[in-house]
């Protein structure tokens, strides 16, 4: 069963809030996000898959990935590392990219704050994102991701619950 996640839209803040609690410690979610051999089992919503190009997780570091579908079609992104605080925070630049990486301007760029604070219920994973405009917030979420990242939350809620 998937516990559940807190979504909130704030338009002033230019911002979406996302909180989900794991039942699991910090270090376990942890390495889900900092190891690409782990997010690639978990990031892309099925039946979609994540394909990591390339990893280098620490500050200034990339990761370049594909969401690769059934039919082998192809979409590309990849994150930069602005500030990483171990088994606490993760801070990132996060666009759209060819399959070069080659930054796609046509396509929102969010900047994120990924928390991890651990509770006694075991993880509660926060996230902040920022955007440069109430355009590219709907934008993002008219592409579905609310729906997208919330499977993405329940599948690596379902690897990690014992």
């Amino acid at each position: 069963m998937n516990s559940p996640i807190t979504f909130s839209k704030d338009e002033e803040q230019l911002s979406l809030y996302i909180m989900k609690i794991y039942p699991t410690d910090v270090s376990e979610i942890w390495n889900n996000y900092t190891h690409s051999e782990l997010i690639d089992r978990w990031w892309a919503p099925k039946p979609w898959k994540c394909k990591t190009e390339h990893m280098d997780f620490r500050e200034g570091g990339t990761w370049n990935y594909a969401m690769v579908s059934p039919e082998n079609e192809k979409h590309f992104a990849g994150m930069v590392y602005q500030e990483i605080k171990n088994h606490r925070s993760i801070a990132v630049s996060d666009f759209f990219t060819d399959e070069n990486g080659k930054v796609n301007t046509e396509l929102p760029t969010l900047n994120w704050l990924i928390g991890f604070t651990g509770i006694e219920q075991g993880t509660k994973l926060t996230f902040n994102i920022y955007f440069n405009s109430l355009q590219d917030l709907n934008k993002i979420l008219e592409m579905g991701f609310r729906e997208g990242f919330e499977t993405q939350l329940n599948q690596l809620e379902e690897l990690v619950t014992p």
